[in-house]
C-alpha cells in the first residue's frame, strides 16, 4: 500500500508550522491520524508534537557551535548530514501505512533551488518507501499589498513546481489578514494570478524595474499553473477542510485505502408473521 506524505514548503514566517497544525487537528476531528516529520533542524514544536524530529539525528544550533557556521551554511551542512544518514529517516518512518505524515520543511528555497537537497528526499520516500507525495507551497497573503512582492513570491513557488516535479498545491496563507481591505472579486485576482494588475502601478516604478515586474508576472502566466488557494486557519473557515480535499485527491489518498466492511444489517421481522 502506497503512504501518503505532504511537503510544506515556502519561505520563512509565512505560516507552514500553523498550517501543519490546523490539518492534523482538522484530520482529528474527522476522525483521521496525521503526524508531523520536522525537517528544520532549527524549529520547535508548537501545538503538536513531531512525531519524528531531525533534531534527534542533528541539530543546527550544534552545527553553528561546533562549525562555526553561520544560519544558512549549517542548515546546509544539516541536511547534507541528512542525506548521507538516510537509514535514519527510514527507520524512523517505520511502518506508516494509512496515516499522513506531513513534512514540515524549512524555508530557505536554496535547498531545492542551489542545492539537490529537497529534490533527493523526495525521490528516496517516492522510490524507497512507497510515497504518494503531493507539496503544497505557502505565500503569505500580505504579499499582496505589494504586487511585484506577490509575483516574485509567485516565481518561488513556479520554480518549486519545476524542480520537485510532485502534484503541487499553492497556498495563500493568512488570508484573514487582508480580508477587510480585498473584497472577493479583488482577492480573486491574486488567487489566479493577472499580470494586469501591475498595469496601474507601472507609473509608480522605475521603468527598468517596472518592466522587469512584467516580465516576471507574464512570465508566471505563460506558466499557466500557478494558481492559489487561500488559507484562514480560524476554526469557523472551512478553507483547511477544502485544501485537505485537493490534497486527498491529488494522492488518491482514498483509493489506496482497505475497503472496510460493512456492518452487519439488522434483521427486519416480518409483520405478517
Amino acid at each position: 500500500m502506497s503512504r501518503v506524505g505532504v511537503l510544506a514548503l515556502g519561505p520563512a514566517g509565512v505560516g507552514k508550522s500553523t498550517f501543519c497544525n490546523a490539518i492534523i487537528s482538522h484530520m482529528q476531528s474527522i476522525g483521521r491520524r496525521a503526524h508531523i516529520v520536522n525537517l528544520d533542524p532549527a524549529a520547535e514544536a508548537t501545538e503538536y508534537e513531531f512525531t519524528i524530529d531531525i533534531r534527534d539525528l542533528i541539530s543546527l544550533q550544534d552545527v553553528m557551535e561546533e562549525m562555526d557556521l553561520g544560519p544558512n551554511g549549517g542548515l546546509i551542512y544539516c541536511f547534507e548530514f541528512l542525506l548521507n544518514n538516510l537509514d535514519w529517516l527510514d527507520e524512523e518512518i517505520g511502518d506508516f501505512n494509512d496515516e499522513y505524515l506531513i513534512f514540515d520543511c524549512p524555508g530557505q528555497i536554496e535547498l531545492y533551488t542551489h542545492i539537490p537537497v529537497l529534490p533527493t528526499i523526495v525521490r528516496h520516500l517516492q522510490q524507497s518507501l512507497n510515497f504518494n507525495l503531493c507539496a503544497t507551497y505557502l505565500l503569505e497573503a500580505p504579499f499582496i499589498i505589494d504586487t511585484s512582492k506577490f509575483f516574485s513570491g509567485a516565481l518561488s513557488a513556479m520554480s518549486a513546481m519545476i524542480l520537485l516535479e510532485l502534484p503541487h498545491i499553492n497556498i495563500l496563507s493568512k488570508i484573514d489578514l487582508v480580508k477587510d481591505e480585498y473584497n472577493k472579486k479583488q482577492l480573486k485576482r491574486f488567487l489566479n494570478p493577472d499580470p494586469l494588475i501591475l498595469a496601474r502601478e507601472d507609473e509608480d516604478y522605475n521603468p527598468k524595474f517596472a518592466r522587469l515586474n512584467k516580465l516576471i508576472a507574464n512570465l508566471v502566466d505563460d506558466f499557466g499553473m500557478v494558481q492559489f488557494l487561500p488559507l484562514d486557519c480560524r476554526k469557523e473557515s472551512d478553507s483547511v477542510a477544502t485544501i485537505l480535499s485537493y490534497i486527498d485527491d491529488v494522492t488518491q489518498w482514498s483509493e489506496s485505502q482497505e475497503p472496510k466492511e460493512p456492518k452487519d444489517e439488522a434483521e427486519i421481522e416480518d409483520d405478517n408473521e
